[in-house]
């Protein structure tokens, strides 16, 4: 059995959420190339699963599982993340540019998101990324690292993965610390950077969940009387939404959902609207 719906693939290259990363209905870390014959190969740019499928006649052949390097999930940041962590730069340049150009809020001194001019992706492209620091919620320890290739023109990079989480790291639990908060400060949380960037505007310290799974698990943070939620407007922001607010209401904190225009797939789509950058 194919672990994924053959019948919605179109011939040529696919990109799914990958079954083995299990990281929510958003992924398309998982390339899917159909032949015109009706051959499938598939592979993971993110933890290296892959596999392939003969005809409709033929069985499937047997998916590789994922290897322990690519699945087990290391302390803390490999040296190669570290380096890259530490040798990038403050945001200007292409960066600069390219959250100006998506009408979002430029993230002050000791903010985890950062920029280099040469960032390396696997596909062996170079070019400027956003470089982002995650942090475990509760302690805030580094234990990953999330990179984004950008264009000045406020456009990704034009990759088939242009925005990349460290492999064999540990991403549950993880979020981008976009502005330092004091204790007794409201938070303001959203799946992805560029939505949160779009919430600092309400002038509320901003992070990125990273996807809709940790923004649903965001536990309970001491010294936060408030917590402001962007909603993406789809199912999976919904709920994972409806879960946080659930658990934070519970815990007798206040809660407040912003959702963007109606059409509008998050708070930044509504965001480069008023600012006339669409």
């Amino acid at each position: 059995m194919l672990p994924f719906n053959a019948a919605t693939l179109r011939t040529g290259e696919n990109r799914l959420p990958c079954p083995q990363c299990d990281r929510g209905p958003k992924d398309k870390a998982l390339s899917v190339r159909v032949e015109d014959d009706g051959r499938m190969v598939w592979t993971c740019h993110r933890c290296g699963w892959s596999g392939a499928a003969g005809r409709e006649t033929q069985p499937a052949a047997p998916a590789r599982p994922p290897s322990k390097a690519a699945t087990k999930h290391r302390a803390g940041l490999a040296p190669w993340a570290d380096r890259e962590w530490a040798t990038a730069q403050p945001i200007h340049g292409a960066a600069l540019a390219y959250l100006k150009a998506r009408a979002c809020c430029i993230p002050p001194e000791g903010s985890h998101l950062r920029y280099n001019p040469s960032l390396h992706h696997p596909s062996g492209y170079t070019g400027p990324g956003l470089v982002a620091l995650v942090t475990d919620a509760r302690t805030g320890q580094p234990i990953s690292l999330h990179r984004t290739w950008v264009r000045a023109d406020g456009e990704k990079a034009p990759l088939e993965a242009p925005r990349l989480l460290a492999a064999g790291h540990r991403k549950a639990g993880g979020v981008i610390r976009l502005w330092p908060r004091q204790s007794g400060q409201p938070l303001g949380i959203a799946e992805g950077i560029e939505t949160a960037l779009s919430l600092a505007h309400a002038d509320v310290a901003a992070w990125a969940a990273i996807d809709a799974g940790n923004l649903a698990a965001l536990p309970v943070l001491p010294g936060v009387p408030e917590l402001l939620i962007a909603v993406d407007a789809d199912p999976a922001g919904e709920a994972a939404a409806a879960e946080c607010s659930s658990r934070w209401l519970a815990a007798g904190r206040r809660v407040r959902l912003v959702r963007p225009d109606a059409g509008d797939n998050d708070l930044n789509d509504t965001a480069q609207k008023y600012a006339g950058h669409e």
